[in-house]
């Protein structure tokens, strides 16, 4: 090669063995790849007396190294509450990951109305891309970050149509686990007690329910199925509905553990004992699961893998373009109320 000539990131990565990516992350001192990969990449690029442009590389890319958790705090009296305990146990998680990889975090309280709300942090370079949580209109969140090109990884079920980066928790898996637990404690009357009707995690926890159930030979009863809000205060107003509907009610199967909470409180206020009378299972494995009274057995959905998946698969699309689409199996957390 000519010495005059100036080498590109392309000649060192064919030098190197590697892809363009990799010496790319290697010279920007990226933690996503081995101590290995990134001395090999640098020892090609002093040999070859290759300089990168650090400041146009910085301009070219926009990056801020900033992460924006996108969330709807405000609906919840404009901060986070007990209802946002699964919301902030991933934050946790998140933000530690983050720090690792030598990103920042920047909290978006997003208008859930709003489909030009990822603008504001785009346009203006505050942040390199998007992590979304959010439950409420969470398609047409994703329909306004496809239609912009944004960078952005979502917790839950991928939609087919689009292709972007998720993390998803194996909501079938979990939902017939937790029923095949109660089954096989002798629980004949099982109600399944969800969050909205309309989210996918929902609905696939359901069929896993039905799922368990007709393995058994047991037909799914209309009457012992409701939805509430995944508050737990909706879920004290509905159980006490399925238990009007169904006295022999011996089980419950809920989609969230403040949901399980909710609906353990008021099943004592009405005389019923739990787990003696009807045993109750959660969903999540926050950290309050194991302090309820009685102790509560949950599916676990890996809250600190979740938060960290979710953080270093985004950092890999935005450095390297590869879309990522990750299920985490769910687990059987027995404990005391069920």
């Amino acid at each position: 090669m000519n010495a005059k000539s100036a080498l590109t990131i392309a000649d060192i990565a064919r030098l190197a063995g590697v892809s363009k990516s990799t010496v790319s992350r290697a010279l920007n001192n990226s933690p996503l790849i081995s101590e290995a990969t990134k001395a090999r990449v640098l020892a090609v690029a002093q040999e070859h007396n290759f300089q990168m442009n650090v400041s146009a590389s910085r301009l070219s890319r926009q990056q801020s190294r900033t992460i924006a958790f996108a969330v709807h705090a405000h609906q919840y009296d404009a901060c986070f509450s007990v209802n946002d305990l699964f919301l902030l146990e991933i934050l946790g998680s998140i933000t530690n990951t983050l720090s690792n990889l030598h990103y920042d975090l920047l909290v978006a309280n997003i208008n859930p109305h709003d489909p030009n709300w990822p603008h504001q942090y785009l346009d203006t370079g505050r942040v390199d891309g998007f992590i979304l949580l959010t439950s409420t209109r969470k398609e047409f969140h994703i329909d306004a970050l496809v239609k912009m090109q944004a960078p952005f990884i979502v917790w839950g079920t991928p939609r087919p149509k689009y292709s972007y980066c998720s993390v998803n928790g194996d909501n079938f898996g979990g939902g017939r686990q937790a029923t095949e637990h109660l089954l096989q404690q002798g629980r004949r009357h099982i109600a399944f007690l969800g969050g909205p009707a309309f989210e996918a995690e929902v609905q696939r926890r359901y069929d896993g329910y039905i799922a368990a159930l007709r393995e058994e030979g047991h037909d799914a009863e209309p009457a012992l199925v409701s939805y509430g809000d995944w508050t737990s205060e909706s879920a004290a107003k509905r159980v006490v509905q399925l238990l009007e509907a169904r006295p022999d009610l011996d089980a419950v199967f809920t989609s969230s553990d403040l949901m399980a909470i909710g609906a353990i409180n008021a099943l004592r206020a009405h005389g019923r004992r739990v787990p003696e009378d009807i045993a109750v299972i959660g969903y999540d494995d926050l950290s309050i699961a194991m302090f309820s009274n009685p102790p509560l057995t949950t599916v676990s959905q890996n809250l600190p893998l979740v938060g960290k998946l979710l953080a270093q698969n985004l950092i890999e699309y935005i450095e390297t373009g590869v879309v990522t689409n990750v299920t985490i199996p769910a687990k059987l957390i027995v404990r005391e109320s069920a």
